[in-house]
This record gives C-alpha cells, structure tokens and sequence, in this order.
C-alpha cells in the first residue's frame, strides 16, 4: 500500500501533522505532504539514527495524528517507547525500512561489523543494538565536524575503500520541505557519518584491508569520542 495509502486509509487528511525523521530520505514526508498534511520533523537519537523517542514526544501538539519511524542502517528503531507515546496521545504509529534495504545475508554483514567493532580505531563504531542488520556500516568522524570528515572520505577512497556520505542534508532543508528548525543530533549525524563498505559479498581479507587502511589515517583525527 507504501506510506501515502496507510495514512491515508488511517484517516490522515489535510492539515494533520505527522511527525517525521529529519534524517535520512525525504520519502516519507513527502508522502505526508501527497496528502496535504503537514510533515513535522524530530530530531533523532544519537547511537540509533532513528526518531529519538523523546523528540516525538517534544513535537506532538493538538494537531498531531500519526508518527512515522523509520528503522536506520538496519539498526531498529525503539518502537516500544515511540507505541507508548502513539498511545498516549491518540496517535497512529507506522514504522518502515529505508529504501533499499537488504534483509538478506545479514548475518554476514554482522560477522564483518563484528570485526570492524574491534578493530577500528580514530572514528567512533556503530553502537550494536539487538537485531541490528548493518545495511550499512555507519562510523563518525571526529574533529570539525563536516571538513574533517569529508577530508578523511578523500583519503579513504584515494586508498580504494568506497566510502560514501549515508546522509548529505537534513529533510528540513530539501526544496519543498524546507522549515525553519535546527535539530541539533540531526545535523552532527549530517555533518560527521560515513558509511564504509560492507557487502556480504566481501571477504575477511577485504575488510581487515579496509579496517587497515581507517587506521592508517588515524593522524588526521582527534582522539575518538
């Protein structure tokens, strides 16, 4: 049925607020905005990358009819807290996967997040979390925010690691979407995220090269956070 006819068949009409992810893509508040409802943005949890429960909470008003989570990298989203305030407030809560999404061959992915986990050092590693897929191998950079860690992506892929910004702007500052907010977790998770490589398709000794070639560029970094 996709976002638009859920909400829609839930009763979601123009001029409803939906509260929506700032980061991540733009899919589901443009569907809230195919219905003419009005796509309200939260800011997201740190380690999760997802609605940060609190956050939902902050952006409901009397207005609000329904909240959309969306599952990040493969990381689930903390569906229990975000039901707990749908029900709270009378709300509709919908929960999907990014686009793209791989459920397949994830324990191979976990294998190799495993080894990344104890082997990286100078970026700040994924937080695990119980069901965790690793669509993506989502690390942060530290320093000065987006310089730093789109000097340390150069560097990366002059060393052959395909290494890619996950994120490039927050929702709210999309054409069509644009609002006058600033969500602080929302903008240093734009500003220092990396997704390095991590196809269950890859070897160990891919990825001990790539886990190799992170550490080597340790000296452009602050002590990781």
């Amino acid at each position: 049925m996709g976002t638009v006819g859920t909400l829609r068949s839930a009763g979601v009409r123009a001029g409803d607020e939906v509260v929506v992810p700032a980061y991540g893509s733009a899919e589901v508040a443009r569907a809230v905005v195919e219905l003419e409802a009005v796509p309200v943005f939260a800011d997201v949890d740190a380690d999760s990358y997802c609605l940060d429960p609190a956050a939902v909470a902050d952006a409901v008003t009397g207005r609000s009819a329904a909240v959309v989570a969306v599952h990040r990298f493969g990381r689930p989203a903390e569906m229990a807290w975000i039901r707990e305030i749908g029900q709270r407030y009378g709300l509709l809560v919908l929960v999907e996967d990014e686009p793209g999404a791989r459920p397949d061959a994830a324990e191979s992915r976990r294998e190799h997040a495993r080894y990344l986990d104890g082997r990286l050092s100078g970026v700040r590693t994924p937080v695990p979390a119980s069901g965790h897929r690793y669509e993506q191998y989502v690390v942060r950079v530290p320093g000065n925010g987006r310089p730093d860690r789109d000097a340390f992506a150069r560097a990366l892929r002059a060393k052959g690691v395909g290494c890619k910004v996950p994120v490039q702007t927050p929702v709210y500052r999309m054409p069509g979407l644009r609002r006058d907010v600033f969500l602080p977790e929302t903008e240093r998770a734009v500003d220092e995220t990396l997704a390095l490589p991590l196809d269950e398709g890859m070897t160990r000794r891919e990825v001990q090269r790539m886990a190799g070639a992170c550490n080597a560029l340790g000296g452009l970094l602050q002590p990781a956070f």
